[in-house]
């Protein structure tokens, strides 16, 4: 099933049910021309394909990696998939949430329209204990930002960690190289990893690091330094600035060809920076070529590996509570 919403400035937002993935987000430039700027596929066939990199789903239940896909929750071990290596990345094989048919309704209120979808993970899938029932609302609003809306409750004790994995070009889907993109990030301090990308429990600075962006500038400029490591480009886990509940602006990408700028603002404790390291020249939407570095994703989210180090925020959810998460891409020119 797909969906579309327009807003009052002729923005467009479209998604499907398979994995309540973001397919087209249509933005404009400082002169007015319109672009598509998210990757994805002409059609489901490209989503069910290897070819897919979890392009605009939503992933989990646990975004990003576990250590061996393994922890243990009150007395009790678990093994989750180890689908990336020896460890387990967003959520894990057939039965992660990007590879599911959600329910979707649209909808349209004052100030937006878009599209809720629901799904309910029983208990066991994909190993993780508890029923997880989960929404998530996309909005597409009448100032040019689109905001997600995550919720899920439990019947026991699960870990849960949601976010969205759009790949962003602001030049266009397709369009090159994403390394004059100038971005920001209000962090002072990343999650250090060891040569899996897995957390190490350390919390260091980014100063005198190429992961310093608390002043915009190209990501290219220290971009060696980071394709040397076992990343191959940025994929790093920032810890944010501000208090974990409290929406506020975290980011932003300025593209100084069309003078597209997108800000991105959370209430989680951090946000990956991943510079689409992976893309292996697959074909996209309108033919175009999807290769290595073109195009960057900003997921915000909780710390990698988080139930295996009791030191960063917790991610269980128990019953009776309900997780929460807002992120927000808002568009604008300079």
């Amino acid at each position: 099933m797909q969906y579309t919403a327009k807003n009052s400035h002729g923005m467009v937002a479209k998604w499907i049910s398979r994995g309540a993935t973001l397919t087209e987000l249509h933005v404009p430039d400082r002169d007015g021309n319109w672009v598509d700027v998210v990757l994805g596929f002409d059609d489901l066939a490209g989503y069910e394909s290897g070819s897919n990199q979890h392009f605009g789903c939503v992933t989990g239940r646990f975004a990003n990696r576990i250590r061996h896909g393994q922890f243990q929750l009150d007395g009790v071990d678990y093994q989750l998939a180890r689908n990336h290596g020896e460890h387990h990345l967003h959520g894990g094989g057939d039965r992660s949430l990007d590879r599911l048919t959600w329910h979707g309704e649209a909808f349209e209120e004052n100030g937006g329209s878009g599209v809720r979808l629901t799904y309910t993970s029983p208990e066991g899938e994909e190993n993780y204990p508890g029923k997880l029932a989960m929404e998530v609302t996309y909005t597409l609003t009448n100032d040019n930002a689109l905001r997600i809306e995550y919720q899920a409750t439990t019947n026991k004790p699960t870990p849960v960690n949601l976010t969205n994995h759009s790949y962003f070009n602001l030049l266009g889907h397709g369009a090159g190289s994403v390394l004059k993109h100038e971005v920001r990030i209000d962090a002072d301090r990343y999650t250090l990893v060891d040569d899996d990308l897995i957390p190490t429990g350390e919390i260091v600075s980014v100063e005198d690091t190429p992961l310093d962006f608390r002043d915009r500038h190209p990501i290219g400029d220290k971009f060696a330094e980071v394709t040397a490591t076992a990343a191959g480009g940025y994929d790093h886990n920032f810890v944010l600035r501000g208090s974990r509940g409290e929406l506020r602006t975290i980011a932003e990408v300025f593209e100084p060809n069309s003078g597209r700028v997108m800000h991105v603002e959370t209430d989680q404790p951090a946000v990956q920076l991943y510079t689409g390291n992976g893309l292996h020249n697959q074909t996209g939407k309108d033919g175009k070529t999807y290769a290595p570095h073109s195009a960057l994703c900003l997921e915000t989210q909780h710390y990698p590996n988080s139930p295996n180090v009791p030191s960063f925020p917790t991610t269980i959810l128990r019953p009776g509570e309900t997780y929460r998460h807002i992120c927000v891409y808002r568009f604008g020119v300079e």
